[in-house]
């Protein structure tokens, strides 16, 4: 990036000039360099990087061979993280906060759809840090990020004043129905549903900003209408967020990390590392987040489950208790 395009990412936000911020396209995504994230953070870069985050929506780190306790110990600065997962968790031994994500466990599926984190739930997480380990194939697993404040942004006003007056019900399967089957994680599904509607946009408590918050891994149907306008609608919205000049693609090597406001992104694992024969280990810390709210001052119902709270250190369960292994806490099924 040219030095004149570092000088306009910075200047847009006072609290990210001392950082080295590199783009990676016009809406979406920006790498920040310069940072050493096994050393304490000061009060100001945490500012710093939150506005980077505020601003790009998504924001990636190159070569932080971190451990999970600095991985965690950074997650922090920016809020309180949740149990590892719903339903599917796997966290490694004593930290029942992160996810482990391995593409192994996935082999055979052709990618992922595209998706908000847990939006099944009434307050889905504010944010999620992914970090990779050493296990990464040279080529092969990127993920995909998007920008649902630009989706909203360039719709037609005619069309943000009907979107603006929408709900749609989220749940675990989402737009086709994933879990209808057999497997023990749609039993899991099926045995302790989550199930919330949510405001088709959503304002951002930071910014003020307003997002397009629906996705196909989790919107079921918009609320209110036929099944047919329903599924209409929603195909409409679904290619509003997925335009590619949205979307900027992450590449992933060892140390590498990325950091997206839950709130403002979608993203998306083409899965094309089920081709390879070499496996991609990646680990999730998801922050605790608020109902959303919609343009009216609404906030999101629950239909079904609790919230996705923060996990409760202070009462962590044993490590060999079938809930840590899941990441399922009471707090989050209360």
């Amino acid at each position: 990036m040219s030095r004149q395009d570092n000088t306009a990412a910075r200047s847009a936000h006072p609290a990210i000039a001392d950082l080295d911020i590199r783009p990676l396209s016009v809406f979406t995504g920006a790498e920040i360099h310069g940072v050493d994230l096994r050393e304490p953070l000061t009060p100001a870069l945490v500012a710093a990087i939150r506005a980077a985050l505020d601003r790009w929506k998504v924001v990636f780190f190159r070569d932080q061979h971190i451990d999970h306790a600095q991985h965690l110990a950074f997650a922090r600065h920016f809020g309180q993280a949740t149990s590892a997962h719903p339903y599917d968790a796997n966290p490694p031994e004593g930290y029942p906060q992160i996810r482990t994500i391995s593409s192994a466990s996935t082999t055979g599926r052709r990618g992922e759809r595209w998706h908000t984190d847990v939006t099944g739930v009434v307050n889905p997480p504010s944010a999620s840090i992914l970090r990779a380990g050493d296990q990464v194939p040279p080529y092969g697993g990127d993920t995909l990020f998007t920008n649902l404040v630009a989706a909203y942004q360039h719709l037609s006003p005619a069309l943000q004043a009907l979107a603006d007056g929408l709900w749609a019900r989220h749940q675990f399967g989402g737009y086709n129905g994933d879990f209808e089957n057999e497997t023990v994680y749609a039993q899991r599904v099926r045995a302790e549903p989550r199930v919330a509607d949510h405001p088709v946009v959503r304002v951002l408590p930071e910014t003020g900003e307003r997002a397009l918050f629906v996705n196909p891994g989790f919107t079921r149907r918009i609320l209110g209408l036929a099944e047919d306008e329903s599924r209409h609608l929603l195909a409409l919205f679904f290619e509003a967020i997925t335009r590619p000049e949205y979307v900027a693609r992450f590449r992933w090597a060892p140390g590498s990390i990325a950091f997206w406001d839950n709130r403002a992104t979608a993203h998306q694992g083409p899965g094309d590392f089920a081709y390879l024969d070499r496996e991609r280990v990646l680990y999730r810390i998801t922050l605790a987040g608020e109902p959303p709210v919609g343009v009216d001052g609404r906030e999101s119902v629950a239909v079904a489950g609790g919230r996705f709270g923060a996990y409760d250190d202070t009462s962590a369960p044993p490590s060999n208790d079938s809930a840590a292994r899941r990441g399922v806490t009471e707090l989050e099924l209360a």
